[in-house]
């Protein structure tokens, strides 16, 4: 048994080397035969391919699908990265856009400070508006400026278009506004061009009613509303706003100034006679019939 399996294998040696070189010589010759610049061979190659390709397409269906799907999975891949690079780049330009209409709003503030035209005997000082009062029952807000710049109780503040308020209550650095809308707001107006004079009364809604109005007859909505100077609390020809007309039909006043977006108030410098010495008696009450109002305004002298 064990000779009989020698012999096997002295036979399948040389087998296995004459077939290896067969089928070297073989890949060599076609290798050879491919590579000839013949129109005769390349006809022969041409048919050699029409026919044994057609019979491949089902085998390489699946290797054809795979590099789609990868083509495809990659080219999603870009377009994701793509898209979450868009979306930081738009989160970005909304930030800066935001920032933007932020300057270019406070931009158009400043340029209305500028222009407007006022009394060349005012002087004035812009403070940035730092909070409101957050109370529907007063209607008031803070600003940046206060007794170190020269801030003094009763002065007018205007938002550069129309006028927003007085100064009442003044600290180092900061200042209260009451706003015309206020309760305790009353200013003296007069409406042109019919020169009716009237008081301008706050309730604290958006567009403060007018009292005691003159002849109602020469007013018509829509007409200027200034304020008259009148008791020196104010200096004369500052812009409240516009006559209106209520659905009950009493006469308001639509302000000129944005109360929506108060960032920027201008402080009139009046350094003449219109000074307030106290601030909660703006209004003054009124007096007993026969009563002297100097008398009563004088303090009492102590005895002795």
């Amino acid at each position: 048994m064990a000779k009989h399996g020698t012999n096997s294998e002295d036979y399948s040696r040389p087998l296995k080397r004459l077939l290896l070189a067969v089928l070297v010589l073989c890949l060599f010759g076609l290798f050879l035969f491919w590579r000839i610049d013949s129109p005769r061979v390349e006809r022969f190659r041409a048919q050699v391919i029409d026919a044994v390709l057609p019979g491949f397409e089902w085998a390489m269906a699946p290797v054809t699908g795979a590099v789609n799907i990868l083509r495809d999975f990659q080219s999603y891949q870009r377009i994701h990265e793509q898209n979450q690079e868009l979306r930081r780049e738009l989160r970005q330009m909304t930030a800066w856009k935001e920032a933007a209409l932020q300057l270019e709003q406070e931009n158009a503030r400043l340029r209305d400070l500028n222009n407007v035209r006022l009394d060349p005997r005012l002087t004035y000082i812009t403070g940035v508006v730092l909070a409101d009062s957050g109370s529907p029952f007063r209607q008031s807000v803070l600003i940046n400026v206060g007794s170190r710049d020269g801030i003094v109780d009763g002065w007018a503040t205007m938002d550069g278009i129309g006028l927003v308020g007085r100064v009442s209550g003044v600290g180092a650095n900061t200042s209260r506004v009451i706003l015309l809308t206020d309760t305790t707001s009353r200013i003296p107006a007069v409406i042109q061009p019919s020169g009716q004079r009237a008081l301008v009364t706050g309730d604290n809604s958006a567009a403060p009613p007018i009292d005691f109005l003159e002849d109602p007859d020469q007013v018509r909505p829509g007409d200027r509303i200034v304020t008259s100077g009148d008791g020196e609390v104010f200096p004369p020809g500052l812009l409240i706003g516009q006559v209106a007309e209520d659905p009950g039909g009493r006469l308001r006043v639509r302000l000129a100034a944005d109360y929506e977006r108060l960032e920027f108030l201008r402080v009139l410098r009046d350094h003449g006679a219109r000074r307030v010495s106290s601030p909660s008696a703006l209004i003054l009450p009124e007096l007993p019939p026969g009563t002297d109002s100097d008398s009563a305004q004088a303090p009492e002298q102590p005895d002795g």
